[in-house]
């Protein structure tokens, strides 16, 4: 059975959501419109550059909403509430460790290469986000590099480490952990 769709925003959440199960190379044309009960013709038709065009549209769209809801309030916020703005967004995004970081998991297989700019840029700007919130707070540039690295490091770790056991209190376990180790590194103003 199709859906009706009206507007191409909304086949980018449900098609996401077929490469975040499957992975870029299994999401196949045939799996994406069994999954999302759209028809090909009309993936094409918001799509003409097909699966490839998916993915950068998804990618675009991830990286807009991290932007809005992460890395603008921690360039730009005061740096305490940002982080913790930044704890509650990213556990909502993630569903407590439910949903994988599509963008990881383009790094991690064979789309690597294909869309390495955007993966790229998504985790320096995440990276750069957090180490300036932590030097506008008071740490030193190169702890804060640190530990803005390990703790977006930690973060996608916990994802994957969390679905590949199938207990997304590791999740939680890693966020609490960096929380502490952030807040304990944040001097107060």
């Amino acid at each position: 059975m199709t859906r009706t769709v009206f507007e191409k925003a909304d086949i980018v959440p449900m098609i996401a959501e077929v490469f975040r199960e499957l992975g870029y190379e299994g999401a196949t044309m045939s799996r994406i419109t069994s999954r999302t009960g759209i028809s090909k013709g009309s993936l094409y038709y918001f799509f003409p550059g097909g699966k490839e065009e998916m993915a950068a549209e998804i990618l675009a769209e991830i990286e807009e909403w991290f932007v809005r809801n992460v890395f603008e309030p921690l360039e730009r916020e005061e740096p305490q509430a940002a982080v913790q703005k930044m704890w509650r967004e990213v556990d909502a995004y993630f569903r407590s460790g439910q949903r994988i970081c599509l963008v990881g998991a383009f790094a991690l297989d064979e789309t690597r290469d294909r869309f390495a700019a955007k993966v790229a840029e998504y985790f320096r700007s995440w990276i750069d986000s957090l180490r300036a919130a932590l030097v506008r707070s008071g740490a030193s540039a190169e702890s804060a590099a640190a530990l803005a690295e390990e703790t977006v490091g930690g973060i996608q770790g916990a994802l994957i480490l969390a679905r590949a056991l199938r207990d997304e209190r590791v999740f939680a376990r890693a966020v609490a952990s960096h929380a502490e180790r952030i807040t304990k590194c944040m001097q107060p103003l």
